[in-house]
């Protein structure tokens, strides 16, 4: 009895410490990967995924897993398709999300018939897995609040074969997806509040959409983990520096709120002059986090700051430490170059660029890929840091993905 007592009390004190680790990240990418890892280790399930509430009637497919199939620390090109589920009894997910219950099934493939639900098989002929064991379960942020759901696939026996999900796993799943449904809510209210910021720079700038700034906070995410994963970086640190990567870059031309109008919304190329008046925004930008109050307000000031220098100098605003000193002055004959540069500015200034480039603007039509490539190539070692622009083409895959994702409103 004691030493049940015991292992359960150790078994909930773990699961506290994973929820305080949750509490420490901010953009709710970060956030799903940790919940879906914690919850599959507890578990000991071999993949699951995450489908998140959109529009109240829909599960967007939002996050997967799967030791199986995808390598540790790769990024799967499944993270950014736009598959969703509506909200009925027909699907799993869409039944656990409708209903609120917790669904254990031993066996998908063999679901009773009298079940209002069924096992789609598509995935698996996709891919050439086995779905054998699920473990279904609601993800709710407060009392009648539905914020997504969460599948596991596959529990594993101490042996690694596929088995049932344990009594265990029933016990104490739920309190750990309650504080997790919490955790997704706030990184939602992170990224919201960045969007929100983001709309008021739009007011401004036609070109700063909601969909450019999320295209270029995710390139900046994948090319910095491939980078990072090409430098042997330590994977903890790569994961903090994502996650706040992520909406910092988000961030990077919000500046361009202190630039007139009559220039950020010229339907024609910029004269010299008014480029020159628009190379403040980096010093504007940075005014808005000079009073640094947590890791993220750091890492936005030095990517507001610096995302216009260039790897071999050249770039802009220069080595300027204070952005409210009154003698500052714009000079590219004082510019930063390599590792002076920090590499969160460096890997914004290749994501803006590509998706500059690969944007509709009112004086352009967007470039052809192959066209892209012989910019970024021919600009590498000179704009861009070499060891970026390999890891970009490493994972082009991933950075189409994405682009298709968050492809502008027409």
């Amino acid at each position: 009895m004691e030493e049940g007592f015991q292992y359960a009390q150790g078994k909930i004190v773990s699961i506290l410490k994973t929820i305080e680790e949750l509490n420490h990240l901010k953009d709710v990418d970060t956030i799903l990967d940790k919940i879906l890892y914690e919850a599959r280790m507890l578990a000991r399930a071999d993949a699951g995924s995450i489908f998140l509430v959109e529009e109240e009637k829909m599960l967007r497919f939002s996050y997967v897993q799967n030791d199986t199939l995808f390598k540790e620390d790769e990024t799967n090109i499944a993270l950014y398709t736009s598959r969703q589920e509506p909200i009925s009894a027909h699907s799993i997910v869409g039944y656990a999300a409708l209903t609120g219950e917790t669904l254990i099934i031993d066996d998908a493939y063999h679901l009773s018939n009298t079940k209002p639900y069924s096992f789609n098989p598509a995935y698996d002929q996709k891919s050439g897995y086995k779905t054998v064991s699920m473990f279904t379960i609601p993800l709710g942020a407060f009392p009648d609040r539905l914020v997504g759901v969460m599948q596991l696939i596959n529990a594993r026996d101490e042996n690694g074969r596929i088995a049932d999900f344990s009594e265990e796993a029933e016990v104490y799943m739920p309190l750990f997806a309650n504080h997790a449904s919490m955790a997704i809510e706030r990184g939602f209210m992170n990224r919201e509040l960045i969007l929100r910021m983001m709309k008021m720079a739009e007011l401004r700038d036609p070109h700063e959409t909601g969909a450019h700034v999320q295209r270029v906070g995710a390139y900046c995410a994948e090319i910095y983990q491939r980078w990072a994963l090409n430098r042997g970086v330590d994977r903890k640190k790569i994961k903090q520096t994502r996650d706040l990567l992520r909406l910092a870059s988000m961030l990077h031309d919000v500046g361009k709120v202190g630039i007139s109008d009559t220039i950020l919304k010229k339907p024609a190329r910029l004269t010299k002059e008014e480029h020159d008046i628009i190379k403040w925004h980096t010093i504007f930008g940075a005014r808005l986090f000079h009073n640094k109050t947590s890791p993220l307000d750091e890492m936005s000031f030095e990517i507001a700051l610096n995302h216009h220098e260039k790897w071999a100098g050249g770039g802009y605003p220069g080595k300027i430490n204070d952005p409210y000193d009154p003698a500052a002055k714009l000079s590219m004959d004082f510019s930063k170059q390599g590792n002076e540069i920090p590499v969160t500015a460096r890997v914004t200034a290749l994501a803006d660029v590509f998706d500059a480039l690969s944007s509709k603007r009112s004086y352009k039509d967007p470039w052809t890929d192959d066209k892209i490539f012989d910019v970024i190539e021919s600009e590498s070692g000179k704009h861009f840091d070499p060891e970026l622009v390999e890891a970009f083409f490493q994972i082009f895959d991933i950075i189409n993905a994405i682009r298709e994702k968050y492809r502008e409103e027409a």
